[in-house]
Formats: structure tokens, C-alpha cells, sequence
């Protein structure tokens, strides 16, 4: 067998073996951009987001906001993709800085905490965390994934 025969066969073997891996977080590069506003996400790690493709793309956001913005409107800033293609989304816990299943964290709404891009969702890991935060930073309310619309993102901005 030819290097370049056994060279395809070991990348084949290795992109079957990562599809079906377990999607996992991680922090975006220096010039990984924001599909939504442009900014350069790695600038703001307290507030990045990362939406997971099931074919193993990764795109990255300055904040919260913009990854629900994103999610909403997928033929406008990804033609091609559907809801059904996201394997996973991980936001910045506001309180330890790391990386959390966005699907399952808690979002405050209406705080007097900005990110980036202005007002912003402030994800947390831990419904207790979010609560703690709320009464601190006088937000409105706490929402799950899925209870956030395009109306509550577009009357952040």
C-alpha cells in the first residue's frame, strides 16, 4: 500500500473515531470571530460561547446574546445549517469562568452586568448561582435554554 493510501485511510480512521466523540468546550482562538458582530472572541473569555456541529464544526461568540442570536436565524449567518445540526453548546459560567453545557445552564436576564456587546444573558452553571447573582445585580428573571425567544435577545439590544 502506497504512503499516501495509508496517509487517507489513518485521516479517515481518525475523523470516523472523533464524529462520534462526545462534543466537547473548548476556549476560541486568537482569531476566531463572532459570526454574529464580527469581534474577535478570544478577547473576552469571561463571556465566550462555542455552538457544536454535529459534523464537528465549531463557531464561537463574544457572549450569550449572540449565540442565541445566532441560533435563531441559522440561514441568515449559516445557510446550509438546521437546529436538528447543533450536537451541543457551551457558554461561560459567569462565576467560575469555565465552560458549561449551554442547554442545561441558567440565564439572568435584565442585570446590571454588561458583556461585550452591551446587556447581555449571564449564564451560570448552578440555579443557585444564578439566583444569588440576581439579587445582587438586580436582574428580572432566570430562563433556561429554552425559554429564551428572539424577543427577550432582541430587547437586550
Amino acid at each position: 500500500m502506497s504512503r499516501f493510501l495509508a496517509a487517507l485511510l489513518l485521516v479517515t480512521l481518525l475523523a470516523v473515531g472523533a464524529a462520534g466523540a462526545e462534543p466537547k468546550g473548548r476556549k476560541p482562538a486568537p482569531k476566531d470571530k463572532c459570526p454574529v458582530c464580527g469581534m474577535f472572541v478570544a478577547k473576552f473569555p469571561d463571556f465566550a460561547g462555542q455552538v457544536v456541529f454535529k459534523d464537528g464544526t465549531s463557531l464561537f461568540f463574544d457572549g450569550a446574546k449572540d449565540l442565541f442570536k445566532f441560533t435563531f436565524d441559522l440561514p441568515r449567518y449559516l445557510p446550509g445549517k438546521k437546529s436538528a445540526d447543533i450536537a451541543a453548546v457551551f457558554i461561560t459560567d459567569y462565576y467560575t469562568l469555565t465552560l458549561v453545557d449551554g442547554f442545561t445552564a441558567f440565564y439572568v436576564v435584565g442585570s446590571d452586568v454588561y458583556g461585550p456587546m452591551g446587556h447581555e444573558l449571564v449564564p451560570f452553571a448552578k440555579e443557585a448561582d444564578a439566583r444569588e447573582f440576581l439579587k445582587d445585580h438586580k436582574g428580572q428573571k432566570i430562563l433556561r435554554f429554552k425559554e429564551v425567544t428572539p424577543q427577550i435577545v432582541k430587547g437586550l439590544d
